[in-house]
């Protein structure tokens, strides 16, 4: 990325006054976190000052809008994806924490650093480095509120449980679960997407690294999806089991869809949210030895689609809508009433935003199989009426559950969007 050219002489000064060690007998460890961390970053330049960009325009996402980018964004090619919790106990700090991350964001999502340059040798730099010479990669970065930053343990934490949304509640517990509380949870979440995912890992590192002090890492995942470059027609990603995913999703173009399926409007609660939305996200880990003994026709009466087009079974074209009365030469149901596609879609009132990538994070040693599957991400007016109601039918009926098991879950708020000279979060905290 391109670095700011100005010198910290803030930064310069204290480095000719005092040697590392005279810093460290000084403050202490943590005193140089303080040091470093607490002054937040007063020294970044604003989004407009700073050398001209080289930087081609379609790299860049606006970071300010009405709404947060990544959630209608055309999908990235990478995510990075991280929760955390808050440790601070002050509410002045958190404004801060989310005012820091979003002039940071903005840079970021310009291809600039998060600091300026310094000469200070004694210091560390205040960008981390290794995303410097590569350019934004359509990075977007978003944000959201979970329903423990509000209240945790019945204590109202930061005076703010009265703006807590009633939807903004932990998923109920559904048939066939199998969370692991280190992959569950968290007061605060980072997706960061970009078609590179040293960008994207860049871009948490960083905002993780402001947040020192005030939050930590939970936990996080990283995910992929085709690229561009690997299929220039641009069509429906596969996941793992080699099935389209996101072939029902609402038309992220039309408005009026979205303002009935994804944004939060006025009136649905708390108004700090809306033109925010509500993420759901589970981390489903995907059984694929086993899928990979499985046969085609199985495989495809479990999705209700053929894998080759993605085409509802009995039809022809990929987004032909979906006819759950016809029947083969048998009398049977092309599309079996277990089948993926027929629970998801339900009487095809609830709908949401999917936005999932694969992971892939090795082996798992319990087992010795590739330790793989889904970071499924979905975005919703309300959870109540959409997910939840959705994953009620699949937890107790979806022949794919054979082949899957949900290890990780969480729900967030993710803010709206704000105007330049504002911060994200502003209508929480106003």
């Amino acid at each position: 990325m391109e670095a700011n050219s100005e010198i910290n002489n803030e930064s310069t000064a204290i480095g000719k006054k005092f040697s590392r060690r005279d810093i460290l007998k000084t403050a202490g460890i943590g005193g140089v976190g303080v040091l470093i961390g607490a002054s937040g970053l007063g020294g970044i330049l604003s989004i407009t000052e700073g050398k001209a960009s080289k930087i081609e325009s379609g790299d860049i996402v606006p970071f300010f809008g009405k709404h947060q980018q990544g959630i209608t964004t055309k999908p990235q090619n990478h995510v990075y994806f991280a929760a955390l919790d808050v440790t601070t106990t002050n509410k002045q700090d958190l404004i801060k924490l989310f005012k820091d991350w979003t002039k940071a964001s903005a840079l970021m999502t310009e291809g600039k650093s998060v600091g300026e340059l310094t000469s200070n040798e004694f210091l560390p730099p205040k960008d981390t480095g290794e995303a410097a010479g590569l350019s934004p990669s359509k990075l977007t970065i978003t944000f959201g509120v979970g329903p423990t930053l509000f209240r945790k343990e019945n204590q109202d934490r930061f005076g703010l449980a009265h703006k807590q949304p009633k939807e903004l509640k932990e998923l109920p517990k559904f048939p066939l679960d199998a969370l692991e509380e280190e992959w569950t949870g968290g007061d605060l979440c980072i997706q960061a997407c970009a078609d590179d995912l040293q960008v994207a890992f860049h871009a948490v590192r960083n905002l993780v690294r402001i947040a020192r002090g005030k939050a930590t890492l939970r936990w996080a995942q990283s995910g992929f999806q085709r690229t561009a470059q690997a299929d220039p027609k641009e069509g429906t990603p596969r996941n793992l089991f080699g099935f389209k995913d996101g072939t029902a999703n609402p038309d992220i173009k039309d408005e009026k869809q979205m303002n009935e399926q994804v944004w939060v409007q006025p009136g649905d609660g708390p108004n700090w949210l809306a033109n925010g939305s509500y993420l759901v996200v589970r981390k489903i880990q995907m059984f694929i030895e086993v899928w990979d003994r499985t046969t085609l026709k199985e495989q495809e009466n479990t999705f209700g689609r053929y894998r080759n087009n993605g085409a509802p079974l009995g039809q022809k074209n990929e987004f032909a809508k979906l006819d759950f009365s016809h029947k083969d030469e048998n009398g049977q149901d092309y599309i079996p009433v277990n089948s993926h596609t027929r629970l998801s879609h339900g009487d095809g009132t609830q709908k949401i935003l999917r936005r999932a990538y694969s992971y892939s994070n090795g082996m798992d040693v319990k087992t010795g199989s590739f330790d793989a599957g889904l970071l499924f991400l979905c975005f919703q007016r309300k959870p109540s009426k959409q997910f939840i109601p959705i994953q009620q039918r699949l937890s107790k009926m979806d022949k794919l559950n054979e082949y899957t098991s949900h290890k990780g879950s969480a729900i967030f708020a993710c803010l709206p969007g704000c105007k330049q000279g504002g911060f994200i979060g502003e209508t929480l905290f106003s």
